[in-house]
């Protein structure tokens, strides 16, 4: 009983791992079926809160829609033009939830994306390699 129980948990992970790669592939097929459009460039301020410098680029995946009823939101870095990570996010002040894709960032844009999220009380995220 004990090897039919190990069989069914080790075909539940490879279930899982591949729904997994399902994820990540259906992101690699938005993304390459979508125009990326930077509307905040690295260097530039943000249209609220002007203290705040976008330190990587910034934009969304044009005629996507996301949780906020804009397009989705995508952080580009200076590296290979592929998804590498995502960001779940919690925005207390909108109080609304979503996920953001990372295509091509470095993991040190990564760590100024994760910081990004995380330097107010009122927004916290997660970041999830690929």
């Amino acid at each position: 009983r004990l090897k039919v129980a190990v069989v069914y948990k080790n075909l539940w992970r490879i279930d899982k791992m591949q729904y997994n790669i399902e994820f990540w592939n259906a992101l690699d097929e938005l993304v390459n079926n979508s125009e990326i459009i930077i509307d905040r460039p690295k260097g530039t301020a943000h249209p609220k809160y002007p203290d705040f410098i976008y330190r990587v680029d910034y934009g969304y995946l044009k005629d996507t829609t996301s949780m906020d009823g804009a397009g989705i939101d995508v952080w580009v870095g200076s590296g290979e033009k592929k998804v590498d990570a995502i960001m779940c996010i919690v925005d207390l002040i909108k109080k609304d939830s979503e996920i953001k894709i990372l295509i091509g960032c470095t993991e040190e844009e990564k760590e100024i994306v994760y910081e990004t999220h995380n330097e107010t009380q009122f927004m916290k995220g997660v970041l999830i390699r690929r």
